[in-house]
């Protein structure tokens, strides 16, 4: 093993294949079109990032994640992840065929042994995982549209299968993660999960961290997000600029995520611990409204979920932030915990006042955000991508 912090689960999956253990007749079997998060999931299930997992969920751990947020075998796991199909299909596979997962443009991707085939109730499930129904909810929603029929087994994926992403000169595997940290000899590590472009706040969280490990894996997903998220070369450009200039180099570490969004809160952060802990990270930041969407959760929701499971079951030590922000006395970035001062005094600027402010030309504050990052942002919101992506 490549770093000393042991996988969840016990050990790092890994299901590619080569081709000749992939050889079987493909020409009568039923090909299984992946969507967009299958695809991403695929790609995190052969990795190793979501071990565990083997394949995509039966019934039986289905239903334990949930309703118990573990897999029927005790062990953490905190959301379903499950391959959907039509009513059709459903009624010519039966369990113990294999199955071909093709991608969008029909390339075979992988194969896999069916060990269930289910139908579930999605109102109620929806509720359990997002703690809402509102199909406004952009993870309800998705769920809704992917339906409520699945197959489940181990899959098998092809060595030749590419990764769904335009992202490879960043550290994108697990095993590629914890080498990298073990060349670097760091024996703490903190991870960093965002969606969004960097800005002060989570530079200021990051330092923080900084100052108490050996090394920071800055880790942006780059899957599936919603329409009107910043589109992923964006953040990664930000991110290089921003690094190159206000970090220093050799105690950090730029990967991506490629799994999908799923933006269900409290369970999501528990997810994405227990992924970077599968590559190889000691600790893990957990910031306001973790993996939240407008307001369905509350402000430290992602933080409180964490008491509900024991240190040793975690395996990566959080570390909670409050919310950061500018305070013009101090002089610079505090939390509620390191600052005195009214909030007359604090920079707070959310995201649709930020978006407003791109969209017209004008460069957010020096104290919200880098001007390289912003500059970035600019040329992409003057451009009309905003709003056109807004529509979609």
């Amino acid at each position: 093993m490549s770093s000393n912090v042991t996988p969840h689960g016990g050990h790092l999956v890994d299901r590619f294949v080569t081709d000749s253990q992939a050889s079987f007749p493909t020409s009568h079997i039923e090909r299984v079109i992946l969507d967009d998060i299958g695809e991403s999931d695929l790609v995190q299930i052969a990795t190793g990032a979501f071990s565990p997992l083997t394949g995509f969920m039966g019934e039986e751990d289905y239903r334990s994640v949930v309703l118990n947020m573990r897999l029927a075998n005790g062990i953490i796991w905190p959301l379903p992840v499950t391959l959907p199909i039509s009513r059709e299909q459903a009624k010519r596979i039966a369990v113990g065929d294999a199955v071909l997962l093709v991608d969008r443009e029909s390339i075979p991707r992988a194969w896999m042994e069916v060990t269930s085939i289910f139908q579930t109730d999605l109102q109620s499930d929806v509720y359990a995982i997002y703690l809402t129904q509102d199909t406004g909810h952009p993870g309800v929603r998705r769920t809704f549209e992917r339906g409520p029929i699945f197959l489940g087994g181990p899959i098998h994926v092809f060595s030749t299968a590419n990764p769904p992403h335009d992202f490879t000169q960043y550290i994108h595997t697990p095993k590629a993660a914890r080498d990298f940290f073990q060349h670097r000899g760091w024996k703490t590590v903190v991870g960093f999960q965002t969606r969004n472009p960097i800005h002060r706040a989570h530079e200021y969280l990051q330092k923080c961290a900084l100052e108490i490990s050996d090394g920071l894996f800055i880790h942006p997903l780059v899957g599936p997000t919603k329409a009107d998220d910043i589109p992923a070369d964006l953040r990664m450009r930000a991110y290089e600029i921003v690094i190159s200039h206000y970090y220093p180099i050799n105690r950090v570490a730029l990967g991506v995520f490629t799994a999908a969004m799923r933006y269900a809160g409290p369970r999501e952060a528990i997810l994405h611990a227990l992924v970077r802990k599968n590559y190889g990270c000691t600790h893990f930041i957990v910031g306001r409204d973790h993996a939240g969407v407008g307001s369905y959760y509350g402000t430290y929701d992602a933080q409180k979920i964490f008491a509900k499971f024991s240190a040793d079951e975690i395996g990566i030590t959080p570390l909670f932030f409050d919310h950061a922000f500018y305070c013009k006395a101090c002089g610079g970035m505090a939390t509620e915990k390191t600052c005195p001062h009214d909030e007359h005094t604090r920079l707070f600027l959310s995201g649709t006042k930020v978006r407003a402010m791109l969209q017209a030309g004008v460069e957010p504050p020096v104290e919200f955000t880098r001007p390289e990052t912003a500059r970035i942002l600019m040329e992409y919101y003057t451009r009309g991508n905003f709003s056109k992506a807004a529509e979609k």
